[in-house]
């Protein structure tokens, strides 16, 4: 919890350090213009990928695909939007490399690996919670669904 204070307290400071400094470089106007312009294109990214994750997402599901990793890529897209809007050359770097496909692709591998991770612990937790209440854990199977046989059947009184 601190670290994200300390971040949120010492990030304003450091983008009008960085602020400041570009503005003593190339003046203080077009400074502000180069924020005003990251900004329109956050707020252009954010329209862009919310629709396009929709149309990725509802291809993936017409092939038959779970579109995880393309909801999560819009994800990524969508936080780099709200990079972009902040004020500031710090957010607006960081906003523009994970717009990058390379570097949203390997965000959005690590979180889904982190969230993968993450229900692995808690499905092992309830499983020790079923076992401490003397219960047998419940059984699931791990990742596929059970064998399903279609069929028709006429009932015939005897």
């Amino acid at each position: 919890m601190r670290p994200f204070l300390l971040l949120f307290l010492l990030f304003p400071v450091l983008e009008l350090f960085v602020f400041v400094k570009v503005s003593a470089a190339i003046g203080f106007f077009p400074a502000l213009l180069l924020i005003i312009l990251g900004s329109m294109l956050g707020v252009l990214v954010l329209r862009v990928a919310g629709l396009a994750t929709a149309l990725k997402a509802r291809e993936s599901l017409n092939r038959g695909e779970l579109p995880a990793q393309t909801m999560l890529e819009g994800l990524m897209m969508a936080l780099a939007g709200g990079l972009l809007i902040l004020p500031g050359f710090v957010s607006d770097v960081l906003g523009l490399i994970m717009l990058l496909p390379l570097t949203r692709r390997l965000l959005a591998n690590k979180m889904r690996q982190r969230a993968e991770e993450q229900a692995i612990r808690q499905r092992a937790f309830a499983d020790d919670m079923h076992a401490a209440r003397g219960g047998p854990a419940p059984q699931r199977p791990v990742g596929r669904e059970p064998n399903v046989i279609e069929g028709e059947f006429e009932h015939r009184d005897s």
